[in-house]
């Protein structure tokens, strides 16, 4: 593995140690997650500059799923907890650890992806009643 000196600025050290502690993983264990997260995705050309808090991310099923950047939060699991279970920005940011920006950011992805979202959310849920009945 090469070496690479990097120097940032100090908050946005601060940020990523807070955000690499959530995730459970050291901070250079963080870098080398969020610099290949972007550039796989840059290599994929699936990130929508329109959208500058989504990223895709590759998921159990090998298929890329939008996730808000630097979390493994996937936007359906925003659209859900807004649309099924009626929870406003403000309530998701709180319960999923995401700010109330990413929150907003989410459920405008999907109002610009509604089709590529429903679907996944639909696939979603015939697994899980395949489980159950299976």
């Amino acid at each position: 593995m090469a070496r690479y000196a990097l120097s940032l600025p100090t908050q946005l050290k601060h940020e990523a140690e807070q955000w690499a502690a959530k995730q459970g993983v050291s901070l250079n264990q963080f870098i080398l997650w969020a610099v290949a997260e972007k550039v796989g995705a840059l290599g994929q050309h699936l990130d929508d500059p329109g959208f500058p808090q989504v990223t895709y991310r590759r998921g159990a099923s090998g298929r890329p799923a939008p996730v808000l950047r630097g979390t493994a939060i996937r936007v359906q699991t925003i659209v859900v907890a807004a649309q099924r279970w009626g929870m406003e920005p403000r309530q998701i940011a709180r319960e999923y650890g995401v700010s109330e920006d990413q929150a907003h950011a989410a459920l405008a992805f999907y109002v610009a992806h509604r089709p590529e979202i429903d679907l996944a959310i639909t696939e979603e849920e015939a697994l899980e009643v395949e489980g159950v009945h299976g």
